[in-house]
């Protein structure tokens, strides 16, 4: 999720955006309102100046400053225009014209302030002298031309035409001829100057008056006027415009801001989905660290639940190839799976993954292309499908995969990455599993050779002794009972020593056959004739209040096993429920496959994932309680007076070394049932007529023994087996041989006559050079050797020395047909 751009656009936008307020704000407005208002002013002072010139043309204003003031607002109300016209030169050729007209007002204002000042004195003293000579001259010859001279004097103030004109001109000439007296000579001489002054100077100030009132200057202020307005009204539009642009910008910007919101919100969960993902997969793999190998299931179930929640999936799965392939399954409330969905999962991701991908993801299955891998799919009920792949080469060696309901619930996201460390958490808890089981394993082998070897060595000094004594006392039991045949009491406790004795030499018996080594000849046994010859030899030696029912066995079941001692637990088990019911009751033998599709603990083991055939005893006696039960395959633990302890320890042996595990189910006072689990060859293997030892194909086997004699002896027994021996006494030899050959050889042999530390430094550096390869421990004596030493030197198998063919042959058959990994080593204590 990429945020650059966005982040990117924002300050963009906000630049635009600053750069559209400005415009928006119409700073032109201001400039056009200023030469409106100033073009106002020019047309107000105008009028007022014409007002005030027609004023003082009538008389009413003396005072000529007004006239001044005018003249100057005038010129003033110019210059704002002139100034504006600087910032947009559209005004500027109105403005200029206006100015020429306008340039002229000031010397016509003078101008006329100069002949109105004359007119008005002339008027004056006009009307003064008329006045005075007319009072003087009442009745006499000079009153009516100076009456005449007034009166055409004032016409012509009133009407400066032509005929007014020369009317006056007359009156004044007429008067200026009359010879006037001599003490009136002056002021005729003045009235006729003062009338001469009036005719020349009133018809010029009118003319300046008009002249001035005439000046065009309305049309040039209604173009300019014009033009201010219509560059108002284009900056208003302009800066409407812009106002909506800034208003588009601003809900841009808005939107950005959100969906950067939004995205900044959506990487804020995913890096809070991905950290409570984080979270979740180390408390997951805490929890397998901690957890006991019988709570791995469960936790690995527990942990498919928490991954499922959280890709919202319905069911979640993981698929392990191998040998047996094991799979774990969650599913939620009300929701089926097949048990085999897991592995058909695990099939369909070959089929699909791409080259150098290692997720599969379909949102919507019915957008898939038609085929079988969409059939198999819907037949499933799944429309949505995740899958996470673990390789291991060119293969799928493993999946996580969810199933989803509906379509789309699964979406891509960054979290299929993590799945993939969830996965190899999973896988890692198996594998550390499995090597803790294999550890069990090894344990349990060192403990019964170890028990094997107590045992032995105490029933090999005890064998001769013990019986030499029961056999004395079998003896002299028996002469006794010939000597006193007339004593019936005698008889009778003759009778109870020779039957102590007796049971004493089977214990005896019973004990060497516990503690001699098994040479189990394992071939294919058909588990349903095997069942019927147990049945024909229970049924002749079992009380006659036993019924004893036996189930038919599947086609399919088949095991890998020493047909005797396979009888043995059979008859064991059968045995012991026998006298759980005190002789009267009824026993089920129910012979039957399982598929474990993931490890299962039972009572007394636990099982890996794979086919197994299990055979069920089961019987309708007392019972047993919880304290017992912990206890009833131990040696040499009994319930029973006459019981020796050892019929269920022997058989629980037999499944151990058949790689299998016990189980049992029981309820107080309802019965008990004894399960044998085994692990079911592949089906179509039958019985062989002739039983043999597991033989190999050719493997070749690296054989390291200090002694040359034993290795040489080794060597025949490994060869006749069907392998091929390459035995070396040195380990540098064995080094270098290997090292010129890696691929040459299958598996390891160690053998160790003597004390264990020396040759465990041996295997333990022959595994650090073939870590892949198996090692098996042939040793003397397993006391002094510890589990943690031969995980630490990568042992697989411990055998006793010298060779027991059939011992060998089934250790190296058990390590050539696991698959391989490397041993876990053990911190050095």
């Amino acid at each position: 999720m990429k945020l650059a751009p966005q982040v990117a656009a924002v300050p963009l936008l906000l630049l635009l955006l600053t750069w559209l307020a400005w415009r928006a704000t119409n700073s032109e407005a201001e400039l056009f309102d200023r030469s409106l208002a100033a073009l106002d002013h020019f047309a107000m002072v105008e009028n007022a100046l014409h007002r005030d010139v027609l004023t003082t043309r009538t008389g009413m204003l003396r005072n000529y400053d007004p006239l001044v003031r005018d003249v100057n607002a005038l010129q003033d109300s110019l210059d704002r225009l002139t100034r504006a016209a600087a910032f947009e030169k559209e005004l500027a050729a109105p403005v200029d014209r206006l100015a020429v007209l306008v340039r002229p007002h000031e010397k016509m204002v003078e101008q006329f302030k100069s002949d109105n000042a004359l007119l008005r004195n002339s008027l004056a003293y006009f009307g003064v002298f008329s006045v005075a000579l007319g009072a003087m001259d009442q009745g006499r010859p000079l009153d009516p031309g100076v009456s005449a001279l007034a009166a055409a004097m004032l016409h012509f103030t009133l009407d400066t035409s032509t005929e007014t004109a020369r009317e006056v001109e007359a009156r004044l000439d007429a008067l200026a001829k009359q010879a006037p007296p001599s003490d009136k000579a002056d002021s005729i001489q003045a009235l006729v100057a003062h009338g001469r002054m009036i005719f020349r100077l009133l018809p010029t100030t009118d003319g300046n008056v008009k002249a001035l009132l005439a000046v065009p200057t309305k049309r040039e202020e209604a173009a300019l006027r014009t033009v201010i307005l219509t560059h108002q009204k284009a900056s208003r539009d302009a800066a409407r415009t812009f106002r909506l642009l800034l208003y588009a910008t601003s809900l841009l910007l808005l939107g950005v801001l959100v969906q950067l919101g939004l995205r900044l919100r959506a990487r804020a969960l995913a890096l809070m989905r991905r950290a409570a993902l984080e979270h979740m997969i180390a408390d997951i793999s805490t929890h397998f660290i901690n957890a006991q190998p019988e709570e791995m299931a469960a936790q690995i179930e527990q942990a498919l639940g928490r991954l499922a929640g959280h890709m919202t999936a319905s069911r979640g799965y993981v698929a392990l190839a191998g040998a047996p392939q094991q799979a774990f399954i969650w599913r939620a409330k009300g929701v089926s799976c097949s048990p085999d969905w897991p592995d058909q999962g695990l099939a369909l991701a070959r089929q699909l993954k791409q080259r150098e991908q290692e997720i599969i993801q379909i949102p919507n299955v019915e957008n898939m292309e038609p085929g079988e891998d969409k059939d198999r799919l819907a037949a499933a009920g799944v429309r949505g499908w995740a899958c996470v792949l673990r390789m291991r080469g060119d293969d799928v060696a493993a999946i996580l995969a969810f199933d989803a309901p509906t379509p789309y619930i699964i979406s891509p996201h960054d979290d299929f990455g993590l799945m993939r460390m969830a996965l190899d958490a999973i896988a890692n808890a198996v594998g550390r599993n499995h090597l803790e089981q294999e550890r069990a394993r090894l344990q349990q082998r060192l403990a019964r050779a170890r028990r094997l070897e107590t045992v032995g060595a105490l029933t090999s000094g005890i064998a001769h002794n013990f019986n030499n004594i029961i056999g004395a006392i079998l003896g002299y039991a028996e002469m006794a009972e010939a000597k006193v045949k007339a004593d019936a009491r005698l008889i009778r406790d003759l009778h109870e020593i020779r039957r102590a004795a007796e049971l004493a030499r089977d214990l005896i018996d019973q004990i060497l056959v516990f503690g001699r080594p098994r040479d189990a000849r394992r071939v294919p046994v058909r588990l349903g004739d095997l069942i019927g010859e147990a049945a024909s030899l229970l049924r002749a030696s079992m009380p006659p209040g036993i019924e004893l029912i036996v189930h038919e066995a599947p086609a399919g079941a088949v095991v890998s096993a020493d047909r005797a001692q396979l009888q043995q637990v059979i008859l064991n088990l059968c045995s012991n429920a026998a006298q759980a019911m005190d002789g009267n009751g009824r026993i089920e033998v129910a012979p039957d496959v399982q598929d474990v599709t993931r490890p299962r603990t039972l009572s007394h083991g636990s099982l890996a994932p794979g086919r197994y055939v299990r055979i069920a005893v089961s019987d309708a006696g007392r019972g047993i309680d919880e304290a017992v039960l912990r206890h009833i395959f131990e040696p040499f633990f009994t319930t029973r007076a006459a019981g020796n302890g050892l019929g269920l320890a022997t058989a629980r042996d037999i499944v151990r070394e058949h790689d299998g595990v016990m189980n049992v189910l029981t309820k107080p006072g309802a019965g008990t049932s004894v399960e044998a689990w085994l692990p079911c060859m592949v089906e179509g293997v039958l019985e062989t007529n002739e039983p043999g030892l597991p033989v190999g194909q050719g493997q070749t086997l690296l054989v390291l023994d200090e002694d040359r004699e034993t290795l040489l002896k080794s060597e025949e027994i490994l060869a006749a087996l069907g392998y091929e021996p390459v035995g070396f006494s040195r380990l540098s030899e064995a080094m270098t041989a290997y090292s010129v050959g890696p691929q040459r050889f299958d598996a390891i042999v160690v053998n160790c006559p003597r004390g264990a530390g020396p040759i465990l430094k041996l295997a333990a550096a022959l595994h650090d050079m073939a870590p892949n390869l198996p090692i098996v421990l042939a040793t003397a004596s397993a006391e002094e050797i510890g589990v943690d030493a031969l995980l630490r030197a990568g042992i697989s198998e411990v055998v006793r020395l010298p060779f027991i063919s059939s011992e060998i042959a089934a250790a190296l058959r058990h390590c050539l047909a696991a698959p391989q990994a490397a041993p876990a080593r053990a911190p050095a204590s």
